[in-house]
């Protein structure tokens, strides 16, 4: 069996898809009708810098060094400017869509062209993400960044980060997971946000690939940031599986193909959780103090699910007797190690031979907690929240097909 990564076949990677490219692009600024022109731009602070020890070069860290104000949590949300960025992203639109519900003025970071290939336009974009505030910058140039959002005259209260490498490339990681991340903080402190909620990943927990190191070293800064005294607090959501992570093969099985899944469809399990249940957990950091200054592993409603259940779960919807095609282990482990040879040779092969270890990762590790006293994941200690099952989701998928669901750059097979 031949391995290959192609956005034409099937398996999606368990997970992966909540990654969002955020490439190079030019940085404009349009301002929706909601922007009130007659707020005050927000007062001059006086600024510290704090170095990155980071593996691509830094940008300065700026920190108020004022006594805080009070919390923002204090004033109703139609008072408290919330700035997302990776708004256009998989879950950033949700996050934009529950914020907005919420009542919050919600201040949304995007591309000029957004959405997977940037196939999305301002006007687009505009529609997508109605109710906010659209800034279009450059999350990854932070002078660029610092001037769209100068341009708005608002101050910041907080920040909501949905950014993520799309691919999960080693330099698209460093520069997305770490680099713009890490804008997202800068700018937002710049402009007085006393709190930030980072979507990570539940995987970072045991770091092989370079995104989640990239993830991890982010983290680390946050912990950094919240240590020094100023004030400023931070949740970290470490979600698991997405849905549409795992409808990746409804339409084949429907089609009458198999169940594709590695060796016997036990080695991995998750707690899925809808793009909506997540929306709504992020939105709740914002507001809860229960929640700052923590790391929140997340999942959705129900027991664990393997691939053989999921599998199973999927067959019984559609009526059909089961039929799986089981896929060794080893056959990723060979592919991988070719890749890592030849990426030796030609350098331009070293992002392919990560993707399959990404691909190797999502088919052997469980998106669950990691015990650390046992070493094992644990399902009963990964946190539920939220109604949407994953039943809900495969039955809703054979009605309506992946339409708004869609797989995103990276698959296996």
């Amino acid at each position: 069996m031949l391995l290959s990564i192609s956005s034409s076949n099937p398996l999606l990677l368990h997970s992966h898809p909540h990654l969002s490219s955020l490439p190079h692009f030019p940085s404009s600024l349009l301002i929706s009708p909601l922007i009130n022109p007659s707020k005050p731009k927000p007062s001059t602070i006086k600024l510290s810098i704090d170095a990155s020890s980071s593996p691509i070069p830094p940008s300065p860290v700026l920190k108020p060094t004022t006594t805080p104000s009070p919390s923002f949590r204090t004033k109703p949300p139609k008072d408290i400017n919330i700035l997302v960025t990776g708004s256009t992203g998989y879950i950033g639109k949700f996050v934009v869509r529950e914020l907005c519900r919420r009542g919050f003025n919600v201040i949304a970071v995007a591309r000029e062209r957004s959405g997977i290939r940037g196939r999305n336009d301002k006007d687009q974009t505009l529609q997508q993400l109605a109710g906010s505030t659209v800034c279009f910058s450059d999350v990854t140039d932070l002078d660029a960044l610092h001037r769209s959002l100068d341009s708005l005259g608002l101050p910041i209260d907080a920040v909501v980060c949905c950014l993520a490498s799309r691919t999960g490339g080693i330099k698209d990681s460093w520069k997305i997971d770490y680099s713009a991340t890490r804008n997202s903080l800068v700018a937002g402190r710049r402009l007085g946000a006393s709190h930030l909620v980072l979507l990570s990943a539940i995987c970072v927990q045991k770091p092989l690939l370079e995104f989640q190191r990239a993830k991890l070293k982010f983290e680390a800064k946050l912990e950094k940031e919240a240590a020094d005294g100023t004030g400023f607090t931070y949740s970290i959501v470490r979600p698991t599986a997405f849905f549409k992570s795992l409808g990746g093969q409804v339409e084949t099985v429907k089609g009458g193909k198999p169940y594709v899944m590695f060796g016997d469809g036990r080695l991995c399990a998750c707690k899925p959780i809808s793009e909506e249940d997540l929306a709504s957990f992020i939105a709740d950091c914002v507001m809860d103090e229960d929640k700052t200054c923590k790391i929140l592993p997340i999942g959705g409603p129900g027991k664990a699910l393997t691939p053989l259940e999921q599998g199973e779960m999927l067959f019984r919807l559609l009526g059909q007797e089961p039929k799986f095609l089981k896929v060794p282990i080893g056959v990723m482990d060979f592919a991988i190690g070719v890749l890592d040879f030849l990426s030796k040779i030609f350098p331009s092969l070293e992002d392919a031979a990560e993707f399959g270890r990404i691909g190797r990762y999502y088919a052997a590790e469980s998106m669950l907690v990691l015990d650390p006293e046992t070493g094992e994941y644990s399902a009963d200690k990964t946190p539920s929240y939220g109604e949407d099952t994953l039943e809900d989701f495969f039955a809703k998928v054979i009605r309506e097909g992946m339409a708004g669901q869609e797989l995103g750059e990276q698959t296996i097979f």
